[in-house]
């Protein structure tokens, strides 16, 4: 369970393209990271609604969660399933804390995967996940969105994920979808909605 929420928050941010992606030029990929970077540095604080899609090779129907993201730079992530579940997962301190419905414990994340993830999030709200040296990334296009795709170099994150695709909106500079693919083949797809941008967010919220 802890490693289906952390992969699918480090999905943090669907429904699937069926618009024609293309590969951006050198001169548009580096336009675009440079107005990714540019603008997330003034992000402080991020909080949004999401509705997740976990599509498992084992299950007929998808696995549809909803909840709350709340993000708070340098490194302070808040990831809380409301529906259909109560579930909650905090990275703080190099630290994860989990609430499984009342039943809390903790697990140690720095130098682990969950490190590595958990940075790539808070990356995407402040422009740095392009220079994450665990990823190669490419760059697409389409006629609505920005699409920035991450495979991983390292053997140890390849075990738990073949490719992570971060979209923006066209004009946008925050990630409006994540879509991620798992060694397995499983997806989990997150859509975010109504996003709040250096919106004040309660010391509560990173705590369980």
């Amino acid at each position: 369970m802890i490693k289906n929420i952390a992969l699918g928050a480090f999905l943090l941010f669907s429904s699937f393209f069926f618009a024609q992606n293309t590969a951006m030029s050198g001169a548009e990929a580096k336009a675009f990271v440079t107005k990714i970077s540019s603008e997330t540095k003034e992000i402080k604080t991020l909080q949004a609604d999401f509705i997740q899609t976990k599509k498992m090779d084992f299950l007929d129907k998808s696995i549809v969660t909803y909840g709350k993201m709340s993000l708070k730079t340098p490194n302070m992530l808040s990831w809380k399933y409301t529906k259909p579940y109560q579930y909650s997962i905090v990275f703080k301190d190099n630290k994860i804390f989990i609430n499984d419905q009342g039943k809390k414990s903790s697990v140690d994340a720095k130098s682990k995967t969950f490190e590595k993830i958990n940075k790539l999030i808070v990356g995407s709200s402040n422009g740095q996940m392009f220079n994450d040296p665990e990823f190669s990334v490419t760059y697409l296009k389409n006629a609505n969105f920005n699409i920035a795709k991450f495979t991983p170099k390292s053997a140890q994150l390849l075990k738990y994920i073949k490719q992570i695709e971060l979209i923006f909106p066209k004009g946008q500079s925050t990630v409006s979808q994540v879509n991620m693919t798992e060694a397995s083949g499983d997806t989990t797809n997150i859509v975010f909605k109504n996003t709040k941008i250096n919106a004040p967010i309660a010391a509560s919220e990173f705590s369980l």
